[in-house]
C-alpha cells in the first residue's frame, strides 16, 4: 500500500523493540493496531455517506427532471387539446414483437395505417 519492503518493516520493528523495550512493545503494537483499524472504519464510513449521497442527489435530480417533464406534457395538453401527444418511444424489445413481418422483396406492401382515436381527450376544466 505505502511501498514499504519487508526489510524496512523489519527496520522499523527493530528500533521499535530497541526504543519501547520488550515488556511494552506488545501493548504498543496492539494499540496501533487498534489505530489503524478506527481510521480504516471511520475512512469507510465517509466513503460509503459521500457515495450515499451522491446516489440520493441523482435521484433526486431524476425525479425534478420527470416532474418537470410531466408538468410541459400536461401544459401541451391544456395548450392545445385537439392535438395528439406523442407517445413516449417504445422499448427495442417491445417494437421487435409488435412489428410485422417484413414482406417479400418483389411485392409492393403499403405500410400499416394507424387509427386516430375516435374522441379527442378534453383538457381538465378549473373550477
Amino acid at each position: 500500500m505505502f511501498g514499504i519492503s519487508f526489510s524496512e518493516l523489519l527496520l522499523v520493528g527493530l528500533v521499535a523493540l530497541l526504543v519501547l523495550g520488550p515488556e511494552r512493545l506488545p501493548g504498543a503494537a496492539r494499540t496501533a493496531g487498534l489505530w489503524i483499524g478506527r481510521l480504516k472504519r471511520s475512512f469507510n464510513a465517509i466513503k460509503q455517506e459521500v457515495e450515499r449521497e451522491i446516489g440520493a442527489d441523482d435521484i433526486r435530480r431524476q425525479l425534478h427532471n420527470e416532474h418537470i417533464l410531466s408538468m410541459e406534457q400536461e401544459a401541451r395538453k391544456i395548450l392545445n387539446p385537439n392535438s395528439v401527444t406523442p407517445e413516449p418511444p417504445a422499448t427495442p424489445a417491445a417494437t421487435s414483437e409488435s412489428a410485422p413481418a417484413p414482406a417479400p422483396s418483389g411485392s409492393h406492401a403499403t405500410p400499416p395505417v394507424t387509427s386516430a382515436p375516435t374522441e379527442p381527450t378534453q383538457p381538465p376544466r378549473a373550477p
